[in-house]
């Protein structure tokens, strides 16, 4: 191998070294698809952001049911994002179709 591939090739191993962790840390997604929140409970650290995406032909919402957080009504392929602040669990529904539960446990 020349000096400049060499090089090519360590610049590359850095580049995926650094990117991977950025990966690893994916925003938390739920999917509502099927009437269903998928995965029905989700554990996550405080200050993590999750993301709720639909994906079911007609509208839903995402609503706490304490009210700490609601969604507008997502279309197909709308999402909504909330940012968990504090430690908890945090039951939600969806406000159109009320048999549609989750859970997000805040640690």
């Amino acid at each position: 191998m020349d000096g400049y591939a060499k090089r090519a090739g360590d610049v590359l191993v850095w580049a995926l070294l650094i990117t991977a962790p950025a990966r690893a840390q994916a925003t938390p997604h739920v999917t509502i698809d099927n009437f269903t929140f998928s995965p029905k409970e989700l554990t996550v650290a405080v200050g993590t952001t999750v993301k709720f995406v639909n994906h079911d032909d007609i509208p839903h919402t995402v609503v706490e049911k304490k009210l700490s957080f609601r969604s507008k009504a997502l279309d197909t392929d709308d999402a909504y994002s909330y940012t968990f602040a504090t430690a908890g669990s945090f039951d939600y529904f969806c406000g159109l179709h009320p048999h549609m539960v989750g859970k997000i446990i805040v640690r």
